[in-house]
């Protein structure tokens, strides 16, 4: 368990806009920071983090919360090891015991598995620097190459013992379940027998934004044809192989200084870059580009520079990715390494201000690349030279702004000397043909996956009850410390908002109905009656994941303000500028939905009393309904015309 001081110094010393920024880019926009959600896919960043509030809401898909929420849903964590996290990241010293044999059981498996991932890696990180097998073969290895120890430790570079199952005993004997070896790949069953996938490997860490270890790829030094030369972890429920990009942790930083991501295929194209003062590189790892490995670097930036080495093997089967990157209205440059160089080798043979001059001076818009590359396969023949065209005027049409596709079919139609008018028609049918694609696959899920209901389906009713309850507990939230004025002269009085709505509602014995809603508004009266003051804070980081995300959710901008126009002019008027009229309404408002709710469970009753021919009961509740009426009447003068719309 972590004490509650402790919990309170990471709240105090997290700054959200630092935590998150590890995982967005956020740019600054007046007193908040906006960026591009991580939880959905979007081209429009909607995601936004107040520091001052320190909470985030994304006003796309809804999810909102603190620092340690965030932490919690990005990187799939519970609630204390989302706070072990932060405390990590800034010093924070957790004194806590060693988990029980009982306790490590019960574990959530995700973070089991991370806790075999960082056991593995320390232990290849040891070998390497520690164990003679180790030193001489692979410290050796990549001091041959070239890579300094400062580079190695940084990118957390490890061994595996050539032993077919050292580490897989060296975990068991830790205490780690053969379960989760098997699960995270870096051991596999023969037999009775557990066997080290990586045994006799150098090891590269594949790591999350976060700097978690999802899985590994091992690299064999003895040459052997019926070994493969890379090996890297299977799928598992922490590693995804089309989703992660090799490098993203050590470089996400540079990238968003440099705005540019330089993309390469391997490890040690990575490493030799990073080396030479490129720190903005990451790596595909030696698969075919994916939507979720170019939506990572899109957090970061919007333009990538792609490395090819002279493969032209290679090169053909990447141009592929270049249609992704531009799909996702990402900006791509290419640089062609000279013959026989990869990013590698290349990076070694120059100095750093070399590099990056040749870097900076060599790189080329895609569409002159594709034009060159194809225009020496199509030469003067006419039929090549069409596929050619059209080769390039497929990348185009993929681009989802207007304006660059125009820039960029300008551009084709002076390089390739075609009139721009027939790039257009081509563009369009493209354009068109996949529109149409779209349509049918949505018409056919639409028509023949998905069951047809029982009956038609209805809009959900809103719950005005619910509603109000939910505007009350923002109001209390936002402004419960904020005195108003009530009352008419002469019976005008200050009194505090928190004050107004607790006592009025006392007055009339009405509860809240919704159990969450509840929850904070009796947390708050308690937090109230010590101390009237109550800091918002204790809810927005409150241990309890709904009522933080709520209180995050309540407490966004986009609640209040509202525009006010007059005769003359028009202004902005905050909230909290009426809370004088909105927090009496609004309490009226509640108790009117109150009483409808009642009004109507009484007629029912009524009707009931009718079918019985109980005249007894049927008179009393004829009395109560009309009595109800009469107070919902009175309500809704008071309330006036102008109603809070919850």
């Amino acid at each position: 368990m972590i004490d509650p001081a402790t919990i309170a110094r990471i709240f105090d010393t997290a700054d959200i806009v630092d935590v998150i920024g590890d995982f967005v880019s956020l740019k600054k926009r007046g007193v908040n920071y906006i960026g591009l959600c991580p939880f959905h896919n979007e081209k429009t960043p909607s995601f936004t983090v107040s520091p001052s509030k320190g909470i985030y809401k994304c006003f796309g898909c809804g999810r909102g919360g603190n620092v340690v929420n965030f932490i919690m849903e990005y990187e799939h964590l519970g609630y204390p090891e989302a706070l072990r996290y932060l405390a990590k990241k800034y010093n924070i010293e957790i004194e806590e015991r060693e988990l029980t044999d009982e306790e490590r059981r019960e574990q959530h498996e995700t973070e089991s598995l991370f806790m075999v991932t960082e056991f593995a890696k320390n232990f290849f990180i040891d070998n390497l620097y520690n164990n003679l097998e180790g030193i001489s073969i692979g410290l050796t290895y990549f001091k041959e190459r070239g890579f300094i120890q400062e580079t190695l430790k940084t990118f957390d570079i490890g061994y595996c013992p050539g032993k077919s199952d050292e580490f897989s005993q060296a975990a068991l004997k830790a205490g780690y379940k053969k379960e989760y070896l098997v699960k995270t790949g870096l051991s596999m069953e023969s037999g009775t027998r557990l066997r080290d996938r990586f045994a006799g490997r150098v090891i590269f860490p594949i790591h999350s934004l976060s700097g978690r270890v999802q899985g590994f790829g091992g690299r064999v030094l003895k040459k052997d044809e019926k070994t493969a030369k890379y090996v890297n972890s299977p799928e598992s429920p922490v590693y995804h192989k089309s989703k992660i990009v090799y490098g993203i942790y050590q470089a996400r930083k540079a990238i968003m200084s440099s705005d540019k991501c330089y993309l390469v295929e391997g490890y040690t194209d990575v490493l030799s870059l990073h080396q030479n003062g490129v720190e903005n590189v990451v790596a595909s790892s030696g698969t075919s580009l994916t939507q979720d490995q170019i939506r990572l670097i899109k957090r970061f930036t919007k333009n990538i520079t792609i490395l090819y080495d002279g493969d032209p093997a290679g090169i053909s089967a990447s141009l592929r990715g270049i249609d992704l990157i531009l799909e996702e209205g990402l900006n791509v440059k290419v640089l062609l390494l000279p013959e026989g160089e990869d990013p590698d080798s290349f990076a070694k043979k120059h100095a750093a201000i070399e590099l990056k001059d040749y870097l900076d001076k060599n790189e080329e818009d895609f569409i002159h690349f594709k034009t060159r590359l194809l225009a020496r396969e199509a030469q003067k023949d006419p039929v090549a030279r069409a596929r050619m065209i059209q080769n390039i005027v497929s990348s185009i049409a993929v681009i989802p702004d207007s304006i660059i596709r125009s820039v960029y079919l300008k551009e084709c139609s002076t390089l390739l000397d075609v009139n721009e008018d027939t790039l257009y028609f081509e563009i369009n049918k493209i354009r068109r043909k996949k529109a149409d694609k779209k349509s049918r696959i949505s018409y056919r899920r639409e028509n023949f996956e998905k069951p047809a209901p029982a009956k038609p389906q209805l809009l959900e009713k809103i719950d005005p009850e619910a509603e109000y309850e939910k505007q009350l507990v923002r109001l209390l939230l936002l402004y419960g410390a904020k005195e108003i004025i009530t009352g008419t002269k002469p019976h005008k009085k200050t009194r505090m908002v928190a004050e107004f709505i607790i006592e009025d509602l006392k007055k009339d014995d009405l509860q809240l109905k919704d159990p969450l809603y509840k929850k904070i508004y009796e947390e708050y009266i308690r937090l109230f009656q010590e101390n009237p003051a109550v800091d918002i804070k204790h809810f927005v980081n409150h241990p309890d994941e709904k009522i933080s995300s709520a209180a995050a959710d309540l407490i966004s901008d986009h609640y209040q303000i509202s525009k006010i126009w007059s005769r003359y002019e028009n202004y902005l008027e905050t909230e909290e500028m009426k809370l004088s009229q909105i927090i009496p309404k609004t309490v009226l408002s509640f108790k009117k939905s109150k009483i409808e709710q009642i009004l109507r469970e009484t007629s029912e009753a009524l009707k009931n009393a009718q079918e019985k021919g109980d005249k007894d009961q049927e008179d009393f509740l004829m009395e109560k309904f009309m009595a109800l009426n009469d107070l919902k009447m009175k309500i809704s003068l008071a309330i006036g015309p102008r109603t809070i719309q919850p």
